[in-house]
C-alpha cells in the first residue's frame, strides 16, 4: 500500500496513471468509434438495424456466466474510473506545475508546453462536459433531445440529429476532442518510455492518422443524418433481437 501511496504521490507517477487511464480510454474510443460506424451497415432482413444488434449484443456478452447486462456495467466502470483518475492526476500535475513557475515568470514567454497543458485543460473540461451530456443524452435518455427508447439505438441517432444544434455540438466536440487526443496519444508514448529517435516520426504518424480516424469517424455520423442521407428507422419487433 505504501508503495501505491508513493507512486501515486510523485509526479512521475501521476504521469504514469495518466498515460494509462489515457490509454484505456483511447481504446475505449476505437472500439466506439467502429460500433457507431455500423449505422452505415445498414439492417437484417426483419428490418433491424445492425447497430441496434450490436447495442445488444453489448449487454448480453457473457452470458451464461456473467448476469445480463453485467460486463456491460464492468466495462462502464472501469471506464468512469478512469475518466476520473485522468481528470483528478492531470489537474494535479497543472497545479504543481504553476507552483514549480519562478516568481518572475513572464506571460509572454510561456513555453509551447506550457501553452499545450492550457489547451489539454481546456479541452479537458468540455471532454468532461460531453461525457455528461452524451450519457444524459444517449445512455439515460434524460434530456429532452428527440426521441428515446431503451435499445432503439438507430431511432435515437435519427431522431436527435435530426436538429441541426445538436449535430453540430457533436461534431465541433469531435474537433476539440481531436487536439486533445492528438497531444494525449503522443505524451503518452513519451510517459510509457515507447518514443525513440528512431521511431519518433513513425509515431507521431499514428497519432495523428489514428486521431483523424477516431473525429471522422465520430463527426460523420450525426453530419449524415442531418444532412438527410439516413434512411428513417422502420418499427420492428423488439423480440427479434433475442433471436
Amino acid at each position: 500500500m505504501n508503495r501505491i501511496t508513493t507512486l501515486y504521490s510523485s509526479t512521475i507517477g501521476k504521469k504514469f496513471i495518466a498515460a494509462v487511464t489515457g490509454l484505456i480510454l483511447f481504446g475505449f474510443l476505437v472500439g466506439h468509434v467502429a460500433g457507431n460506424l455500423k449505422v452505415f451497415t445498414g439492417s437484417t432482413e426483419a428490418g433491424v438495424p445492425h447497430v441496434d444488434e450490436y447495442g445488444h449484443f453489448l449487454r448480453i456478452v457473457g452470458e451464461p456466466f456473467l448476469p445480463k447486462m453485467a460486463a456491460l456495467w464492468i466495462a462502464r466502470i472501469v471506464l468512469l474510473a478512469s475518466v476520473a483518475l485522468h481528470i483528478v492526476v492531470v489537474v494535479q500535475l497543472a497545479f504543481r506545475n504553476l507552483e514549480a513557475r519562478p516568481v518572475g515568470y513572464v506571460r509572454s514567454k510561456k513555453s509551447a508546453s506550457t501553452l499545450a497543458a492550457l489547451w489539454m485543460m481546456f479541452s479537458g473540461s468540455l471532454i468532461a462536459f460531453f461525457i455528461v451530456f452524451h450519457l444524459l443524452h444517449f445512455t439515460l435518455g434524460a434530456l429532452p433531445i428527440g426521441e428515446f427508447q431503451h435499445g432503439a439505438i438507430y431511432k435515437n441517432i435519427y431522431s436527435s440529429f435530426q436538429n441541426p444544434l445538436i449535430s453540430l455540438f457533436y461534431v465541433v466536440v469531435m474537433g476539440v476532442l481531436g487536439f486533445h487526443l492528438y497531444h494525449g496519444v503522443w505524451s503518452l508514448f513519451q510517459t510509457l518510455g515507447i518514443d525513440n529517435p528512431d521511431r519518433n516520426k513513425s509515431l507521431r504518424m499514428f497519432a495523428i492518422i489514428a486521431t483523424i480516424g477516431i473525429v471522422v469517424g465520430f463527426s460523420l455520423v450525426p453530419l449524415s443524418f442531418m444532412t438527410g442521407m439516413m434512411p428513417e428507422p422502420i418499427a420492428y419487433d423488439p423480440a427479434l433481437l433475442s433471436h
